[in-house]
């Protein structure tokens, strides 16, 4: 058997504390190595235990949670999983920090949520074994972004962009859409994979570092240029075309690829709408979803884009991509925006 994936799990309130290691603890390959009730002990532990993964609560007493991430990742990273609440102050909070180098989150149990407990123990268990062997990758400069003279003007391109990512994307999609130049003249649209209740403060945190106008999806709502449309984290987010118009369909049914939003699902919609228009981009997350359907976009006569190993915190669904055939090029994060540009 291989080696247990060591956590450190770090939250001011003790049930927590005991819900969480309770939950990892049942799980074989995971152990629990020590526990920590704020973000001082939580540096200290970090050294001296050298946990695979932390789960870190962000409001805590002494030292809250931000600031020890800030300081973990400056003297010992390691991959970093946030409990986050659904508030504005915790979205805020929680999004605050994957931008200083956390991984991922995982929301704590809440009436808001439409969430069980099992499913939020079943949703930290995949989490902490995708992220147990991840690289925290190196924060590096975006090179400059040569910017066609076509955007100078107002333009609209028949082009379409699909952008899918799950584990690591929110940090990664916020560095690609701080790189769209002013007057864009496609649309963007995303899938990525996170819990109800958090995608419209995502949405908002991407209008908020982009040029691009971004909204959390909504049923059909026309695909315009310039503008950026996130699935809702409760359902499945397609494209279609009404006259010469294209718009969106946001609806729940089964998961697809284990997910829902799914990326396939909106792949597939693009691959068969947008056809030789398109522009699929896979990037960072755990699983295949997306894969095939980048592969679909590719067939159809679409330019395909898979974020590379290096900058990827895991390398799942881009691999899969990559190992299938479904991709024009692979490119590391900080050339992604770039690539898209060029291919608009």
């Amino acid at each position: 058997m291989s080696e247990k994936i060591k956590v450190l799990v770090v939250d001011d309130s003790s049930l927590v504390r005991k819900i969480i290691t309770d939950i990892l603890e049942k799980e074989e390959d995971i152990e629990v190595v020590g526990t920590a009730n704020n973000g001082k002990t939580a540096i200290f532990k970090n050294q001296e235990l050298d946990p695979d993964v932390i789960t870190m609560d962000i409001e805590m007493p002494i030292l809250d949670g931000l600031a020890a991430l800030k300081h973990i990742m400056k003297t010992k990273p390691r991959p970093v999983i946030m409990m986050s609440v659904l508030t504005q102050h915790g979205a805020d909070a929680t999004f605050k920090a994957l931008e200083l180098g956390a991984v991922d989150f995982i929301p704590k149990p809440s009436s808001l949520l439409s969430m069980s407990v099992e499913e939020i123990g079943d949703l930290l268990v995949r989490k902490v074994r995708s992220v147990a062997r991840s690289k925290i990758p190196v924060k590096r400069e975006t090179p400059e972004i040569q910017i066609p003279s076509k955007f100078s003007v107002k333009g609209i391109s028949e082009k379409v962009v699909a952008i899918g990512t799950s584990t690591g994307g929110p940090s990664a999609l916020i560095t690609v859409f701080k790189n769209f130049p002013d007057k864009f003249p496609s649309p963007v649209l995303v899938v990525q994979h996170m819990p109800e209740g958090f995608t419209a403060a995502f949405a908002k945190r991407l209008n908020d570092s982009s040029n691009l106008i971004v909204k959390e999806a909504e049923d059909e709502d026309d695909v315009l240029p310039g503008h950026g449309y996130l699935a809702p984290g409760h359902s499945h987010m397609e494209i279609y075309k009404k006259g010469d118009k294209y718009k969106i369909h946001v609806f729940k049914s089964e998961k697809v690829s284990g997910h829902m939003p799914s990326i396939d699902v909106l792949f597939n919609s693009v691959a068969e709408h947008v056809e030789n228009k398109a522009i699929g981009v896979i990037m960072t997350g755990m699983g295949r979803d997306g894969a095939e359907g980048l592969l679909k976009i590719k067939k159809k006569g679409g330019f395909a884009i898979a974020q590379n190993e290096e900058t990827s915190v895991v390398y799942g669904m881009n691999r899969v991509a990559v190992e299938i055939g479904a991709t024009d090029e692979i490119v590391p994060l900080e050339r992604i925006t770039e690539r898209i540009i060029k291919n608009i």
